[in-house]
Parts: structure tokens; C-alpha cells; sequence
């Protein structure tokens, strides 16, 4: 049944992270990496108790297996969420900016890893319908089709964070893929977090945020315990099962749920006007999910 609905469960995962801007609004307060450090503490609680039992198999996995979920560790977990929040801050967080733009060339550097680490076949009739599924998400993140692209320092300086945040996010997607081979998608999952927490622990400390861990309340603590829960660690957990069943090509495409939930969400909680060009961007991004899944059948 997984293998035959691994993508539909990347799918749902994208669309849980999309949910996760609604749960955050009180952790704005705490620098990031503290935020990343309490998530993946939470999150390791609530996997041990299922990935003990798979501590055999850590036999069976290699220096290069320990180095991918390193990596994953350090650049997914990690640096990538440093990378986007530092370009945000460069532009005042405007969202609908070349720091959005950039982040949608993140299925391009999942297609560059993918043929590289997993040697994986990127077919013409993959590459025209995911091309074609990156123009939808554009069109899905600016309605208007103009960018608010200024040639400053601040927006240059935020275009190169945003562009490394997708190249980390995107290359973890092709090493995840690699970490699965051996392992089930639970213990990756688990070893992933394992690592994160040390070297988010040194970012804090490298930021001078070491206050701020002392410095969160019960409801900030609950609602870390709720992200964990929902679009954090579960929503990572359907992930690596879809992962472990899908191409890394593939999945790149069937991460981009996330634009099409994101803006159903703002319509439903925010009351955010929907106009035809973000209509019919989500229009040919569903659509070319489902060539997408064809090509997978194939």
C-alpha cells in the first residue's frame, strides 16, 4: 500500500507543512534556531519509542549512509531554515518577493542530486512537466507576475540566502532518499533529529541565543509539542514513507502542494482575496502532479 501511495503521502505531508505558518505565530518571539533545536528535541521523544527497536541495523549502514544523514542533518534541519529566515529578514519579511521566487527553484536542484547521488533518469517528458509545475507555483505566488525585485544590497544579499536555502532543502531531498535504502523510514527519521540537535544546539550558541531557551513559556512550549504532532515530526514521518517509495525527481514535484494548500489556507483563515492567475497556476501544478504520477507508474 505504501509503495503504491508514496507519492500521494508526499503529498500530504507538503500540504501539512503548509498549515504550519498557523501554528507558529507565537514562536516569532524565538530565534529560529532555538526553535529548530525544542522541535527536533520534541520530536526525537515522540520517534525513540519506535525507532529502538531498528538500533540493529545501524550494522548495516556505512560511512557514506552516517555522512548522508549528516548531511541531511546539517543543511535540511539546520542551515536551510537559517538561510530562509536571514532572507526574509533582509526584505522585512515581505513574503511575496524574490526570496519566494528563489525558493521555487528548489525542484531543480532535487533533479541536480537526484542524477548525481541516486543516478536516478531524468527523462525530456519529466523535465516539460516540471517545468511546467514550477510555472504554476509561480503563478500561484505572484498573482500579479511581477516581483518586488529591487537592486539593493539588502535584496541581493536575501536572493543568495534564498537561493542556499534551496539548495539545502532541495539536496536533502536526494540524500533522505539516500539514507532509506537500508533503514525503515522511522529510524532515518530518528537519526535525522539525532543529529540535528547538536548542531542546531552550536547554532544557538554561535547566534548568542542561549537566553532565549530559557526564556519559553507554557504556551509556546505546547504549541512546540502541537507542531511535533501535526506538521513537524508526523508530517516528516508521512514523508519518509513516501520518500522511501518515490524517485527523489518525483517528490520534488509532489512538494509543491505546498503553494496550492498555502493558498486555500489564506483564503479559508485569512479571508485572502484568490484571483485568476493564482487560479489557474493551481490549475497546472495539479495537473502536472498528475502527469508527474503517470510518469512514476511508467
Amino acid at each position: 500500500m505504501e509503495k503504491k501511495y508514496g507519492f500521494l503521502f508526499i503529498v500530504v505531508a507538503a500540504t501539512l507543512w503548509s498549515l504550519d505558518g498557523l501554528l507558529r505565530r507565537s514562536l516569532y518571539s524565538l530565534p529560529p534556531t532555538v526553535v529548530v533545536l525544542y522541535e527536533h528535541i520534541i520530536g526525537l521523544v515522540f520517534l525513540l519509542p519506535f525507532a529502538l527497536k531498528h538500533i540493529p541495523k545501524l550494522k548495516t549502514l556505512d560511512k557514506k549512509d552516517i555522512g548522508a544523514i549528516i548531511w541531511i542533518a546539517f543543511l535540511g534541519g539546520v542551515l536551510g531554515t537559517v538561510f530562509y529566515t536571514t532572507a526574509l529578514g533582509k526584505i522585512n519579511y515581505i513574503q511575496f518577493s524574490v526570496v519566494i521566487l528563489l525558493q521555487k527553484l528548489q525542484p531543480i536542484f532535487v533533479i541536480l542530486t537526484a542524477k548525481l547521488l541516486l543516478k536516478e533518469p531524468i527523462t525530456k517528458n519529466y523535465l516539460i512537466w516540471a517545468l511546467v509545475a514550477m510555472i504554476g507555483a509561480y503563478f500561484i505566488s505572484f498573482p500579479t507576475l511581477s516581483i518586488n525585485f529591487q537592486n539593493d544590497l539588502p535584496t541581493i544579499t536575501a536572493a543568495l540566502f534564498a537561493v542556499a536555502a534551496a539548495f539545502c532543502w532541495g539536496s536533502s531531498t536526494s540524500f533522505n532518499k539516500y539514507a532509506l535504502r537500508k533503514v525503515p523510514s522511522e529510524f532515518a527519521l530518528a537519526l535525522r533529529f539525532l543529529f540535528t540537535i547538536p548542531l542546531a544546539f552550536i547554532f544557538v550558541l554561535f547566534t548568542n541565543s542561549t537566553p532565549a531557551l530559557t526564556a519559553l513559556s507554557n504556551s509556546q512550549l505546547s504549541t512546540l509539542v502541537l507542531i511535533a504532532l501535526s506538521t513537524g515530526m508526523v508530517a516528516m514521518v508521512i514523508y519518509f514513507r513516501g520518500l522511501k517509495y518515490t524517485p527523489a525527481r518525483l517528490s520534488a514535484i509532489a512538494e509543491l502542494a505546498w503553494p496550492v494548500s498555502a493558498l486555500f489556507i489564506g483564503y479559508y483563515f485569512f479571508h485572502e482575496r484568490l484571483v485568476l492567475t493564482q487560479i489557474v497556476g493551481a490549475a497546472i501544478l495539479l495537473f502536472s502532479m498528475l502527469k508527474v504520477t503517470r510518469l512514476q507508474k511508467t
